[in-house]
């Protein structure tokens, strides 16, 4: 292998592995927020889906939530404001869906509102 391959090969190596850091950092780094689900109902083109999250007291967060077809597929994300009261907060949201009727509501990870 001549040297710019093997330069450029390391490169590429380095990237990957700084992005898989980066979205497991995203997914499971932060465990001061987390958000539970509760229950969901599905509607026709709509879930209500009532979920908890724990975070700092004093602090905002922001949760993402997503409805799933029957098949699995993505029908519908939103990313929900939670607001700075109390350390365990519950609430409820509509996420309108497209596609196929939703089947699930889920609540994906929560993390601080300030980025």
């Amino acid at each position: 292998m001549s040297r710019p391959l093997v330069v450029i090969a390391a490169v590429v190596a380095v990237l990957g592995g700084l992005a898989i850091s980066v979205k497991l950092y995203q997914q499971y780094g932060d465990t001061d927020y987390a958000g539970q689900i509760i229950s969901y109902e599905t509607h026709d083109a709509s879930v209500d889906i009532t979920f908890s999250v724990t975070k700092p007291d004093g602090e905002s967060a922001l949760c993402q939530v997503r409805a799933r077809s029957r098949d699995g597929a993505e029908v519908g994300r939103a990313e929900v404001s939670v607001p700075s009261d109390g350390e365990t907060v519950t609430m409820t949201y509509t996420l309108s869906t497209s596609g196929d009727r939703p089947v699930t509501g889920e609540v994906q990870r929560c993390y601080p509102a300030k980025r």
